[in-house]
């Protein structure tokens, strides 16, 4: 099968959208699948080997400067070289260059007017390199946020189209108004070029048909796979000090201030004995005020000896950084639709206690490597948390049948056979109840 597969690029952070897109097209060229990973917006950062093309469309200066500057709508696409160049975007992106969408609704709302929109230009310049490659067979979407290129790419190369649902939703509720329920509404208009869409979790599937109100019977689930290659499930010797840790962005959305208040409770108030506080993820400029008011937060507690922060990792420091875990938590208050982070954490035997909403009942239903608590109820986390403290042969139990559980069922490899099923579905114009092909 020869694919088309559109990928955003998030500037200088590790995106998990953008790991799982290069995952995906890796295992499927690996299969002997003719994929052409297609960038746009910035080039994509992965800790694996990066397949993605080297030319950079719809490049994040241009989309900024043609929103603002009314002439360069208008100025031939050789002008716009020196800034469309990958390196020139990728060192723009490294200067903290803002995707909060607060300031970002006028823009994304003109995207998705898509040929009608100030970026039009960027439309006819992908447009005229498409029109020059070998025919392909399907042509993916990343994001619903994206979907104004269903109309053109369907006109142009007269193939169906299929567009990724992975937590856009987030992105969308921080848009202000006029800008929300405009953009829902263009992406609804858009939906009827969509031959078909892919959702991560079977949770996601559900609630983005009711939110952006799209027929429930044409999405399909396929569940977020990793690769496997470094990562060790082999058990562990323990030290006298539990080690309590976090991998995402250091966001809200991801809840580091839970664990931290979580933290609390167990050192405060459940007696309980050495412990650290391990966290380490991708920090945004707007979000450095969010991870100091939570070291504030540990300073006041007595307890800022007992956080470390590591940074962003690359993939054989994010590998160490688990591996050294006695217990793993992201309590995320909003409902997560794809859990990466979390089936990274397992493949290295690190048993798991997440928040019962979103992909992660999933998860750990199909893993069994972990134990759920009620969403934003930090004391139950701490008790979870204490639970497995208190008895480390349940936890090793929950790690290593986690750890099998991956590769099971969340492999790359699972992933891509999956996609392919969904895909064959999409081509010979099935039309069946997405719960025929839910899960994996």
């Amino acid at each position: 099968m020869r694919i088309l597969q559109i990928t955003a690029g998030a500037g200088g952070m590790y995106c998990g959208s953008c790991l799982r897109d290069n995952t995906l097209a890796t295992a499927l060229l690996g299969q002997g699948h003719d994929v052409t990973l297609l960038p746009v917006y910035t080039p994509t950062l992965t800790d694996e080997p990066n397949v993605s093309g080297g030319r950079v469309f719809f490049g994040g200066i241009s989309v900024y400067l043609e929103q603002h500057v009314p002439l360069l709508r208008k100025t031939p696409a050789v002008l716009d070289a020196l800034w469309d160049l990958g390196p020139v975007i990728k060192a723009a992106a490294g200067r903290g260059v803002s995707v909060d969408p607060r300031v970002l609704g006028e823009l994304t709302t003109s995207t998705l007017r898509g040929e009608q929109g100030f970026q039009a230009k960027e439309f006819r310049k992908l447009l005229r390199h498409l029109q020059e490659q070998p025919a392909f067979d399907l042509l993916v979407i990343p994001t619903s946020l994206l979907i104004s290129l269903a109309p053109p790419l369907k006109r142009l190369l007269k193939r169906p189209v299929v567009c990724t649902l992975q937590g856009e939703d987030l992105f969308l509720e921080g848009l202000s108004e006029p800008f929300r329920t405009e953009s829902k509404q263009l992406i609804r208009r858009h939906s009827a070029q969509v031959d078909g869409f892919v959702a991560t979790s079977d949770s996601y599937a559900e609630f983005m048909a009711s939110y952006l109100g799209l027929p429930r019977e044409m999405i399909y689930t396929v569940p977020i796979g990793i690769s496997l290659d470094g990562h060790d499930s082999a058990p562990r010797q323990r030290g006298g000090v539990f080690k309590i840790g976090y991998f995402a962005r250091l966001a809200p959305e991801k809840g580091l201030d839970v664990l931290a208040d979580a933290y609390r409770i167990l050192r405060r108030e459940r007696g309980f004995g050495p412990a650290l506080l391990e966290a380490a993820g991708y920090l945004a400029p707007e979000h450095k005020a969010y991870l100091a008011q939570i070291q504030a937060r540990l300073r006041q507690w007595g307890l800022a000896d007992e956080f470390r922060y590591h940074g962003a990792l690359d993939r054989r420091s994010k590998i160490a950084f688990l591996r050294r875990l006695d217990v793993f938590s992201v309590p995320s208050p909003h409902a997560e639709p794809k859990g990466l982070y979390v089936l990274e954490a397992l493949a290295n035997g690190v048993p798991c206690v997440l928040p019962r909403h979103g992909a992660f009942p999933e998860i750990l239903e199909k893993t069994g490597g972990g134990v759920l608590f009620a969403p934003a109820d930090t004391a139950d986390l701490a008790d979870k948390i204490l639970g497995l403290a208190r008895d480390p042969a349940e936890a090793e139990r929950l790690g290593q049948q986690g750890a099998a559980g991956v590769r099971r069922r969340f492999s790359a490899a699972r992933m891509a056979e999956r996609t392919l099923e969904v895909y064959t579905a999409i081509l010979q114009g099935k039309s069946q109840p997405a719960t025929a092909l839910a899960g994996a």
